[in-house]
């Protein structure tokens, strides 16, 4: 793939991750990439190696299950729509072949007690273990503004993500770009998606754009009111504590989730830290409805 390829794919992505609600149709998606649909749909599928339905469907799934999940009493109907679907039929359907329950059953199932992915990884298995009477600290709720951001997308959740952060580096410094302030875009919940099929992006604000786009693209990551919640450990132990701030507080918090994705800024970032140590402030978007 070329990079100017690269970059029109970035832009789709982005486009998809504002509004997952809202009509995402190859045809829609080809125009933001400023491309004929036949060209479209097999640039797609070169760059993110899946065809475009496949991810959008995917995608939408994973929030549903997250809805689904920690707003309970919300009525599914209502998260069909949130999702993008036509009708409840063809949202179960989806949901099932995905999930192999019923959206009903997935909302009663016991997380607490299922299998979650990341703990097949020992060194998160361990960390789970050394954080699980750990209290969670009380957020701040606040409204933050929308972000700038230079970034660089990557796959899977392990330490392979410090490619991605040492290539945006590299590129910090040959652009003569400030590194110091960083984020993490999580797009997947862990606790039932694989951990090498886990969407993650490196990010660094940014104050003028991006001359020449390719491998690192820049976007807006969406302001809004959010939670934010200050953690620190080592590397192994961010994972349980993000999915306990779902499990554990969304339901009881009298917030709503929503649907763009929740990040980090790093203080102390355990992929280019030495001795693989954080420090960091998670935003989880909220809202009322």
């Amino acid at each position: 793939m070329n990079k100017l390829q690269q970059s029109r794919i970035n832009d789709v992505l982005f486009y998809i991750h504002q509004d997952i609600s809202r009509d995402l149709t190859a045809r829609v998606l080809a125009n933001v990439a400023s491309y004929s649909e036949q060209h479209f749909h097999r640039t797609f599928q070169q760059v993110v190696g899946e065809s475009v339905n496949q991810y959008i469907r995917r995608i939408r799934m994973e929030y549903a299950a997250n809805q689904l999940m920690f707003d309970p009493h919300t009525p599914v109907i209502d998260i069909v729509n949130k999702c993008g679907f036509s009708s409840a039929s063809s949202f179960n359907r989806a949901f099932k072949s995905v999930f192999a329950m019923s959206p009903r059953d997935w909302r009663k199932h016991d997380l607490q007690m299922g299998e979650k992915p990341y703990l097949k990884d020992p060194e998160i298995a361990n960390g789970y273990q050394r954080v699980a009477n750990r209290l969670l600290p009380n957020p701040k709720i606040v409204e933050v503004p929308s972000r700038t951001s230079a970034y660089v997308r990557h796959t899977g959740y392990n330490r392979s993500i410090a490619n991605a952060w040492l290539l945006l580096k590299a590129w910090a410094m040959s652009e003569g770009r400030d590194f110091s302030v960083q984020y993490g875009l999580h797009h997947s919940n862990p606790a039932w998606v694989a951990l090498d099929n886990c969407s993650y992006v490196a990010c660094i604000e940014i104050d003028k754009p991006i001359s020449v786009r390719g491998v690192v693209n820049q976007f807006v990551i969406p302001g809004g009111l959010h939670a934010v919640f200050p953690l620190r450990g080592i590397y192994g132990e961010l994972l349980p504590q993000l999915s306990a701030i779902l499990e554990d507080w969304l339901p009881t918090s009298g917030f709503k989730l929503r649907s763009t994705p929740a990040y980090v800024q790093y203080h102390k970032n355990h992929f280019l830290d030495e001795n693989e140590q954080f420090e960091l402030d998670f935003y989880l978007p909220i809202g009322f409805f």
